[in-house]
């Protein structure tokens, strides 16, 4: 990790501090409470005691007042900055109001009214992270605040492994199955596995949130300990990567594994270490990293790898559904109500195409897909190309997480998370402002240097 040169520097207001603080509080409550698609929010029963508003899931639509106080107090911050360069901007709003004008032919008003709401916020984090978030002059309480609430998440995990998936299912099926009118199959089926979902949706969420924040809370630990010397440094940052790892192994998800493996790999080559050792340790890494992936998934392959071939017939699905709608696609969220109608006999119903991307096409037509397609992806490709500094410092550490989780949305669905996409939507708008100064020769800091 980068240490940074010692400088002057004027002391910090204390609004700073606390819309800091909010902003990571605000994305940790994301991750332990909003982790649910927002298509699946129906299913959701609001909790009506203090062990279950503590322990479960609460309904997104909870969120949107915890979102307005947010946005209230980024008002604060708020300084309006001609956007540089302007396309971004430009297709976020274009890919928004499409998703609006989609709607309108909607096949399920009340998914795509869901999903508006949810694009709409997400929108919301991407402005407040550009115009608000990026003014504040000292994060370190964002990234405390958000590393303690990804040690959570990561504790939640860790007790479903070490015997919580025990108690959960005692608790179910004495306290809460016997309420229900219909049976949540879904939910009965996570829970009777051994895949770790921790407080996200499912398993592979669980590993979409640890590649999108292993990296930046590995960075915070690092600086966090760096009076304490190199060996607390080393304890932390150890510490926080074998529980992730342990996390992610445990949640069984494939793409996850092979994502990491690949962040690892970018992190490695981005480092200062000498290029022979370097090339040695990439390819030390690289080995292991397919080694164990192949012990610990070969059975899976030779049985046929069925949720791979799920997957395909998602795709394939979302590809028909697109070209029989091209322009205004069958309305935001709505995949599931005609994927019930086309799929194969013997396939398993899917509320979302695991396919974030292909999902636009199906929903919105080819204008909702390649707006959202230029502005995540492009965004990604613009910032690491044109803005991200040589070398580890924030800047590509917070990219890195970005772009893995981003390319996990070619198999998943994470930006129809709040607990996911929200921070995701928000980042990308700090990105864009912070390195933004970098055409001043500013250094990439993780917090005023005194």
């Amino acid at each position: 990790m980068a240490e940074q040169p010692p400088s002057s520097a004027p002391s910090t207001p204390i609004t700073h501090h606390l819309f800091a603080a909010l902003a990571g509080a605000f994305i940790s409550l994301g991750l332990l409470k909003f982790g649910t698609p927002v298509v699946l929010d129906s299913r959701i029963i609001a909790p009506t005691d203090v062990q279950e508003f503590i322990h479960h899931t609460w309904p997104v639509n909870w969120a949107y007042p915890i979102l307005a106080l947010f946005a209230l107090a980024a008002l604060g911050f708020f300084k309006w900055r001609k956007p540089q360069p302007a396309w971004p901007m430009i297709f976020l709003l274009v890919w928004l109001v499409w998703q609006f004008i989609s709607g309108t032919q909607t096949v399920s008003n009340s998914l795509t009214s869901s999903t508006l709401k949810h694009f709409s916020a997400a929108a919301i984090c991407f402005g407040i992270g550009y115009f608000s978030l990026a003014r504040v002059k000292d994060l370190r309480l964002f990234w405390i605040v958000l590393l303690l609430g990804f040690i959570l998440v990561l504790r939640v995990g860790l007790e479903q492994h070490f015997g919580g998936f025990e108690r959960t299912r005692h608790y179910f099926y004495t306290y809460i199955l016997p309420t229900l009118a219909e049976p949540p199959l879904d939910y009965i089926q996570k829970i009777s596995t051994t895949r770790i979902f921790s407080t996200l949706f499912y398993p592979n969420s669980f590993a979409g949130a640890i590649l999108l924040f292993l990296p930046i809370s590995a960075f915070a630990g690092w600086q966090i300990t760096r009076r304490f010397g190199q060996l607390p440094q080393l304890v932390m940052v150890s510490i926080i990567l074998l529980a992730a790892g342990a996390c992610l192994y445990w949640s069984g998800s494939k793409s996850g594994w092979l994502i990491l493996l690949a962040m690892g790999l970018f992190f490695l080559l981005h480092t200062s270490i000498a290029k022979n050792a370097k090339m040695a340790l990439v390819a030390a890494v690289f080995l292991i990293g397919v080694s164990g992936f192949t012990l610990k998934y070969l059975g899976f392959f030779q049985k046929g790898a069925t949720s791979v071939t799920a997957r395909f017939d998602y795709w394939k699905a979302a590809g028909q559904i697109f070209k029989e709608n091209p322009i205004l696609g069958t309305g935001p969220g709505t995949f599931s109500v005609v994927y019930a109608r086309v799929k194969s006999a013997d396939s398993e119903m899917a509320r979302l195409c695991h396919n974030d991307y292909l999902e636009q096409a199906s929903d919105s037509g080819l204008v909702g897909f390649i707006a959202f397609a230029v502005f995540i992806l492009g965004s990604l490709a613009y910032l690491y190309r044109y803005r991200i500094q040589k070398g580890i410092n924030l800047y590509f550490i917070v990219w890195l997480g970005l772009a893995g989780i981003c390319v996990q949305g070619f198999s998943e669905f994470n930006f129809y998370i709040p607990g996911l996409a929200w921070p995701i939507f928000l980042l990308i708008g700090w990105l864009w402002a912070v390195t933004n100064r970098l055409d001043n020769a500013e250094a990439a800091h993780y917090a005023p240097e005194k």
